[in-house]
């Protein structure tokens, strides 16, 4: 098993900061936001009120209430409290899944790019990862033809992630109908992770693939959490729905591993579900100035490719024209003191992954940083 790239780099980027540098980070993914006060208010008034104690290992029953409500209100999804098992942040959720459905041996089919840390919970498990390949010609996206030619008798699951991480890629309604086609005629479960569900920059929307019918209701866990809508990284707090059966078996894993996820925090994520929606789409809209200006500002870049994305906050760039990816990653921190994470790590070599989550004066400066780097670079091949 091998560590997290992501956190590897975030911290040798903070060694060098706490060196002296002026270190610019679009390597972490998370909103260079502050918690919102109301959601603060919430855990202080928590800890005045003594709610300091254990949980349910599933959350407490208002959370839940409130996850039921968000999901009913956002998604069009039917989740009683007691199809909900809240953990320790979404990771928490999807790992807790992965141990619970797949067996040993059993295939969970990963399209790639893929977020850093799949293949390792499949490892885990006993499980083996069998990725499908997708490019900037598809969008980064499969097909469900691509799907369906994938499958063998081993195939278990499929974990889909929209919008994505890397690529910032969102499914249309008539992709994902198509994709739980497959997976209804062929009993493929499901594992949703839609962590980064509000924040999407274009007009067309978003689809649960469990909210297209019972059949595909059945067979996915909608995996969601609170981290990078409300700034919450910190908090830990993410939560998984789906069959009774299956959030019962989850809930179990979960009493001899973790118990329950941090009652403050959990008080605070009630109050950031129930909070109006203006700052949710205040913090979208800025976002997608970030995404819009790191964007403009590599336009013109000779040597590097990418798709403008749709949705979370990566822009997944082709440097495969300068090289390797860890090496050109390691280059843009060590000489421009730029963070960025290696496409290698997502299943993509020759690519880089940017965060736009911080400020638009740091996305200046770096990205001035990388064209002034890239230039160098290219010219010298």
């Amino acid at each position: 098993m091998v560590g997290s790239t992501t956190l590897a780099i975030t911290a040798k980027a903070n060694e060098l900061k706490a060196q002296g540098h002026d270190v610019v980070n679009f390597a972490a993914g998370e909103p260079a936001f502050d918690t919102p006060a109301p959601i603060k208010a919430a855990a202080v008034k928590a800890i005045e009120d003594g709610l300091t104690k254990y949980t349910p290992t599933s959350g407490t029953q208002f959370l839940r209430e409130a996850i039921a409500a968000k999901f009913k209100k956002d998604n069009q999804l039917d989740y009683k409290p007691s199809q909900i098992v809240v953990s320790c942040g979404a990771k928490h959720s999807l790992f807790n899944i992965i141990q619970v459905l797949a067996d040993e041996g059993e295939e969970v089919l990963i399209p790639s790019p893929y977020w850093v840390s799949y293949p390792e919970m499949v490892r885990a498990a006993g499980a083996v990862s069998k990725f499908l390949p997708t490019s900037a010609g598809t969008d980064f996206k499969i097909t469900a033809a691509q799907l369906e030619s994938a499958l063998t008798p081993r195939t278990k699951i499929l974990i889909l992630n929209s919008p994505s991480n890397p690529t910032g890629m969102v499914y249309a309604r008539e992709e994902l109908e198509a994709i739980a086609g497959v997976c209804v005629r062929n009993n493929i479960f499901v594992i949703s992770d839609e962590i980064y569900e509000k924040l999407i920059y274009e007009a067309q929307g978003y689809t649960s693939i469990a909210a297209l019918g019972k059949d595909i209701y059945d067979l996915t866990v909608t995996v969601n959490g609170v981290s990078k809508a409300y700034a919450m990284t910190g908090w830990r707090i993410g939560y998984a729905a789906g069959r009774e059966e299956i959030v019962e078996y989850i809930k179990k894993f979960q009493d001899h591993s973790t118990s329950n996820p941090a009652s403050i925090s959990q008080a605070a994520a009630v109050a950031a579900l129930r909070e109006p929606e203006e700052g949710v789409r205040a913090m979208c809209a800025e976002f997608k100035k970030r995404r819009d200006l790191m964007v403009a500002s590599l336009a013109d870049v000779p040597g590097i490719s990418y798709l403008k994305p749709q949705g979370a906050f990566y822009l997944f760039c082709d440097f495969s024209k300068a090289g390797s990816s860890e090496t050109i990653a390691r280059q843009i921190l060590e000489e421009v003191k730029v963070a960025v994470i290696p496409g290698d790590s997502f299943g993509a070599p020759g690519f880089i992954r940017m965060s736009f989550a911080t400020s638009q004066e740091r996305i200046q400066e770096g990205t001035r940083r990388i064209r002034d780097w890239t230039r160098r670079h290219t010219t010298a091949r």
